[in-house]
């Protein structure tokens, strides 16, 4: 006598469960990646070779110890460096000064400088030694 089975045996593999667990670890991974070095500047620095230089006039902006203004060793009056400013870049697009602070010169008056750069829509790059 021959006994059959009625229903044949079929593995399967249920993955619904599986679903939700890779929902979940993807949502733990972008939180945590937004999360990693929030308050790192990225900077991404050009190459370029000695042909790709361009040579163009650079405006430096110095404070010494004694609180004396200059623009391009030039001696300006803290009341005229805006003005000064203002007429160097009049017409210019790319607005950009060196500026050189002595270690000594109070936080505020680095902020002075800087808060007329903001007005006149200039960059101000801050020259420090190495």
């Amino acid at each position: 006598m021959k006994i059959r089975r009625k229903s044949k045996f079929a593995p399967e593999v249920f993955t619904h469960s599986l679903n939700d667990i890779m929902f979940f670890l993807m949502l733990f991974f972008l939180i945590i990646s937004t999360m990693v070095n929030p308050n790192v500047i990225k900077l991404m620095l050009p190459k370029a070779s000695a042909a790709q230089q361009m040579q163009k006039k650079q405006t430096t902006v110095a404070v010494d110890s004694e609180k004396n203004y200059f623009i391009d060793r030039n001696p300006v009056a803290k009341d005229q460096l805006e003005t000064q400013l203002a007429a160097i870049f009049n017409g210019v697009e790319d607005k950009t000064v060196i500026l050189q602070v002595d270690q000594t010169v109070s936080v505020q008056d680095l902020v002075d400088v800087l808060a007329i750069g903001a007005k006149l829509d200039i960059k101000m790059v801050m020259a420090v030694k190495k």
